[in-house]
């Protein structure tokens, strides 16, 4: 596969990519979707959550804290991690505005 061209894209449009690569992988949705349901939450308690080894958890909420898509802080031994408003409300506009200009019409594609 050769290089992505990103410099030839806007911000917008590398930064929205950068998000869906981060979510294009099952276990960092069911990530996310657990900590939807918790305020905030340790490692631990995503690996009990999860059916993956420690490190692999890990790695994942990497790959999402990279992403900005959740923030951490270091709480004595433990980090705790929680989803960034932020981030998801720019994405939530950005799919607002893909959905806001699809036009069902009938027979005209495929």
């Amino acid at each position: 596969m050769g290089a992505s061209k990103t410099e030839n894209f806007t911000q917008k449009q590398n930064e929205i990519a950068a998000l869906m690569k981060a979510l294009g992988h099952p276990a960092r949705v069911a990530i996310i979707d657990y900590l939807l349901t918790v305020d905030t939450c340790i490692c631990g308690d995503i690996v009990n959550e999860l059916p993956l080894a420690q490190p692999t958890v890990s790695q994942h909420l990497k790959e999402l804290k990279n992403a900005g898509l959740i923030k951490g802080n270091v709480e004595g031994n433990a980090i705790c991690y929680c989803i960034d408003e932020e981030t998801f409300a720019k994405f939530q506009n950005f799919l607002s505005e893909v959905f806001g200009k699809i036009k069902i019409q009938k027979n005209n594609c495929c």
